[in-house]
C-alpha cells in the first residue's frame, strides 16, 4: 500500500471512528472507566450543605473561618490495545474481513480514551510480540496507532495469547485498562489471563464470522489453515468431518468465555456483520 493510499485509509478510519467518540462513547467511556481515586485540589471557605467531615481543622484554627479541603477526581488512566494480527483474523466472507473491524473497534476506544485525555498504548501480537507502542496522548499518537493497525505485516500467522499477556505484565506496572482483540481461536491462556485481570481492568474482544461457526456441505474442498498455511483437501459431506469442526470451533468459544468469567473480566462478542457500536455501547452501559 502506498503511502498516499494508506493516509486515506487512516482519515477515512479516524473521521468515522472520531465521530462515534465524540458523539456516543466519551461520555460512556468516562463513567465506564473511574480515574484512581480522589486528590487534594485546594481548600475553600465552608458553604452551607457542604460535607462537615472535609472541614480541615487546621485551616480552619488559625483563620476563625470554617474551611474545607476540595477533592478532585483523579482521571488520567492508561488504556492498553492488545491486537491479534494473526493469519487467522484476515478472513471474512461478509463486507469486511474480521482485522477491518477490529482496526474500527481499536480506533473508536482510542479516540474515547483520547477525549478524556488518557494515555493509549499497542500491543500486536502472533504467537510472538510482533510491535510494541508505550502509552502516550494526543490525536497524532492515535492516527500512528490506527496506521499499524492497517498497514503491519506480522511475521508469524500463528497466536499465542498467553505470551502476549504475559508481555502485558512486564510492561505495565501500573493498572491500565486492557482490551484484548483477538477471535480466541486460542488455548491455555487462562491463567496468564487471571493474574494480568488481577492487576488490570480486562475486557476481551471477540471478533468473528458466521461462516466461521460451521463448515457447509460443498463435497471435497482444498482449504487453507488461516495460521499454518496448510492446504488440505476435505470432505465437507461428511457429517463426522462437519461435526468435528463444529465442536472444535464451539470448545474455543466456551473456553473463552470461561477464562474470562473465572477471571472477573468483561467479555464482547461481535459478529463482522453486526454493529460493534451496539455491542460496545451494551457493555459500557452494563458496566457504569
Amino acid at each position: 500500500m502506498d503511502t498516499k493510499e494508506l493516509l486515506k485509509k487512516v482519515r477515512k478510519i479516524e473521521i468515522k471512528t472520531r465521530r462515534l467518540s465524540d458523539h456516543i462513547f466519551g461520555g460512556e467511556y468516562h463513567s465506564t472507566f473511574k480515574g484512581r481515586g480522589m486528590t487534594f485540589s485546594e481548600v475553600r471557605q465552608y458553604q452551607y450543605g457542604d460535607d462537615v467531615r472535609n472541614i480541615d481543622w487546621n485551616v480552619t484554627a488559625r483563620t476563625n473561618e470554617p474551611h474545607i479541603k476540595v477533592f478532585e477526581e483523579e482521571r488520567e488512566l492508561t488504556m492498553m490495545l492488545m491486537v491479534d494480527i494473526s493469519g487467522s483474523e484476515f478472513f471474512g466472507t461478509a463486507s469486511q474481513f474480521k482485522n477491518e473491524v477490529v482496526t474500527e473497534i481499536a480506533a473508536t476506544l482510542a479516540f474515547s480514551a483520547t477525549q478524556n485525555n488518557d494515555k493509549i498504548g499497542l500491543i500486536l501480537f502472533s504467537d510472538e510480540i510482533e510491535l510494541y507502542i508505550p502509552p502516550k496522548k494526543g490525536r497524532s499518537h492515535v492516527l500512528r496507532i490506527i496506521r499499524e493497525l492497517i498497514e503491519f505485516k506480522p511475521k508469524s500467522k500463528q497466536t499465542n495469547i498467553t505470551e502476549a499477556l504475559k508481555f502485558l505484565s512486564n510492561v505495565m506496572k501500573k493498572k491500565a485498562i486492557v482490551f484484548v482483540l483477538s477471535d480466541f481461536i486460542a488455548d491455555d491462556y487462562q491463567h496468564t489471563l487471571k493474574i494480568a485481570s488481577g492487576r488490570h481492568d480486562v475486557t476481551g474482544i471477540r471478533v468473528y464470522d458466521k461462516h466461521e461457526e460451521s463448515i457447509p456441505n460443498l463435497g471435497m474442498v482444498q482449504m487453507q489453515d488461516g495460521e499454518t498455511g496448510e492446504y488440505m483437501l476435505v470432505n465437507t459431506a461428511s457429517k463426522k468431518v462437519r461435526n468435528n469442526y463444529a465442536k472444535f470451533y464451539n470448545d474455543k468459544v466456551a473456553y473463552y468465555h470461561d477464562s474470562f468469567s473465572k477471571s472477573g473480566a468483561g467479555t464482547i462478542n461481535c459478529r463482522v456483520d453486526e454493529s460493534y457500536v451496539k455491542k460496545l455501547l451494551g457493555y459500557f452501559k452494563r458496566r457504569g
